[in-house]
């Protein structure tokens, strides 16, 4: 899916794909982001033939949502997350947009009778929590009187809580993009982030699913209940536009963010000057 792809990109933070240099670091050139490069990140490989993702509405949205996306707005998203995880202060305003993005999704699951939400709110996905916590750490206790949505993220809650009133069915597209996203990709993005920022003890309790035992399980299960909802063809194609639409919202919120280019480079040569620092370590161990 596309809103998750962009993590992919860690892999390519491994010093071998980008190859040595005589001094063991990454230089500007190699570590430059092309297009290319972004939309090969965000490409997300076919579903296996037998698996969940293979056919109905699941299949509709991992197709849907990747072809239309260009490779600008596939760019846009990957550096939006590193500039997101350049400097803590650039984070905790990422976390603040993502604590009000679920506090108004979780608000209207909660007060939707929709059969097709209900099916897909399960527990185990609740970010509202963890997004609390996190809030806390970088905030303080007292956060709900000081901190704010941003206009991007005033815009994106305006969003769900126009077609939690409207359109119920839409809220699956914002189930999908965001928790599975989340649950695809949420360990390494977190890990990024805590190695990026130095983070020790806190403050990324959002990329924790402790109720989820096996992601890829969970989220087979998931898709199977997807198609197995009883919608019309064209509220599932409004459901697929919907979820195009949070993908640029989400790009919206990560354009706000603090920074800019140098933002961006900053935090890939943070990551892989530590990636080479820990082989150099692992060698180190295995040699004595």
């Amino acid at each position: 899916m596309q809103v998750v792809a962009a993590l992919l990109l860690a892999l390519c933070l491994d010093v071998g794909a980008f190859g040595p240099t005589p001094s063991g670091f990454a230089t500007r050139t190699t570590l430059r982001l092309t297009e290319e490069q972004a939309s090969q990140v965000m490409e997300v490989k076919t579903a296996k033939q037998e698996s969940a993702r293979s056919t109905g509405l699941a299949l509709a949205l991992d197709d849907g949502t990747r072809k239309s996306h260009s490779v600008a707005e596939n760019t846009q998203f990957v550096t939006g997350f590193f500039k997101g995880i350049s400097t803590r202060s650039s984070f905790s305003q990422l976390v603040a947009s993502l604590y009000f993005v679920y506090e108004a999704m979780e608000d209207e699951f909660d007060k939707s009778t929709h059969p097709a939400v209900k099916s897909l709110d399960y527990p185990e996905l609740r970010r509202a929590g963890s997004l609390d916590r996190d809030m806390s750490f970088y905030f303080g206790p007292s956060y709900a009187s000081t901190v704010t949505p941003s206009p991007a993220t005033a815009a994106y809650v305006s969003r769900i809580r126009g077609v939690a009133a409207t359109e119920p069915h839409l809220l699956v597209a914002h189930m999908y993009t965001r928790y599975l996203g989340d649950l695809f990709g949420g360990q390494m993005m977190g890990g990024m982030a805590s190695r990026s920022l130095g983070l020790d003890g806190g403050g990324i309790d959002f990329y924790d699913f402790p109720d989820i035992a096996d992601n890829k399980a969970f989220i087979e299960a998931w898709y199977e209940k997807l198609n197995s909802l009883d919608l019309s063809d064209s509220e599932k194609q409004a459901i697929v536009d919907e979820g195009n639409l949070v993908f640029s919202l989400n790009i919206d919120v990560f354009n706000e963010l603090e920074g800019g280019k140098r933002a961006v480079f900053k935090s890939l040569l943070r990551l892989v000057g530590r990636s080479v620092k820990s082989r150099f370590s692992r060698k180190k161990i295995e040699v004595s």
